[in-house]
Order: C-alpha cells, then sequence, then structure tokens
C-alpha cells in the first residue's frame, strides 16, 4: 500500500514539474517571438517593387508584404468595400481601379481592389484617367483568389494629357 502511494505521490510531484517547466519553456518561446516581431516588421516594411500583373497573378506570394507599383489610375470605385472576408469599410475607405498594363485598350484591372483611406482620397480629388501614379501599400489578404491592398502612399508621377475637346 505505502508502495502504491509513493508511486501516486512521484507521480504527481513529477506531472507538476512537467507542467511548470512547460510554462517556462512556452515563456521563453514567447519571449523570443516576441523579440523576433520587430525583425519580421521590418522585413514586412520592406517595399518591393513589382508590377500590378505580377500581383495579380500570385498574390499568396505578396500576402502580408509591402508593395510599390507603378500604373495608370482609372477611376475611384467602390468595388471590395464592405466584403466580409477581408472588410475595409465604405465609411472609411474608398476603392480605385487601375488599367491593366497588357493592352492598349482601356481596360481596367478590377482583380486588385486597391483600397485608400477617404481622408487621403480627399487629395487626389483631381485625378484623371490616364493619370500615371506610385502606388505604395500591404497586400493584406488573397480572397477571392484576388490581391487585396490597403494603399499607404499614392503619388501623382505624371499627370495624363488633357484630351481635346472640339
Amino acid at each position: 500500500m505505502k508502495l502504491k502511494y509513493i508511486k501516486t505521490v512521484l507521480l504527481v510531484v513529477m506531472s507538476a514539474g512537467i507542467l511548470t517547466t512547460s510554462t517556462i519553456c512556452i515563456d521563453k518561446a514567447d519571449a523570443a517571438a516576441t523579440q523576433q516581431k520587430p525583425a519580421q516588421q521590418a522585413a514586412q516594411t520592406q517595399a518591393i517593387t513589382v508590377s500590378p500583373l505580377t500581383v495579380v497573378n500570385t498574390p499568396k506570394a505578396y500576402l502580408n508584404k509591402t508593395i510599390v507599383m507603378n500604373a495608370k489610375f482609372d477611376k475611384f470605385s467602390t468595388l471590395g468595400l464592405d466584403y466580409k472576408p477581408a472588410f475595409k469599410s465604405s465609411e472609411d475607405y474608398i476603392s480605385f481601379l487601375i488599367k491593366r498594363e497588357d493592352t492598349s485598350f482601356n481596360i481596367p484591372l478590377p482583380e486588385m481592389k486597391l483600397f485608400l483611406k477617404r481622408s487621403t482620397a480627399e487629395k487626389f480629388i483631381d485625378l484623371k484617367t490616364n493619370d500615371e501614379i506610385k502606388i505604395k501599400g500591404l497586400v493584406f489578404s488573397d480572397a477571392l483568389g484576388d490581391a487585396w491592398v490597403d494603399v499607404t502612399e499614392l503619388t501623382i508621377t505624371k499627370k495624363a494629357p488633357e484630351e481635346k475637346k472640339d
């Protein structure tokens, strides 16, 4: 009987030791992960220059990465707003379309969802179709197999020529 009691006590003590050691190991692992986060964040903030079609063709490759693209502006839109799996509120954001770069026809690239905060979009109210722009943003989702980009910087690099009216 004493032997059974001793075995049970030893088993409880060893279990407690294992659980305590596990908690300590988990705490150390969490601390190590926290120390690695700044390095991961720095890697994410380093922007990758890429063409819009490359991102559209392989959105998973750019997920959670900051990208820089040159494109031609098409128009402001509401495309993709309030879509729950990749939610951007229509109250806070406006989306916009860019033109396809692989054709000479006037065709937008709706497979790329570009979101701009409304407060920032107000500064670009004079953007016109075919204005050349530089976009910097974070690919935050690949819902529906599309690239969803939170635009952090938008720069007009070249204004489109004015259309002549007869």
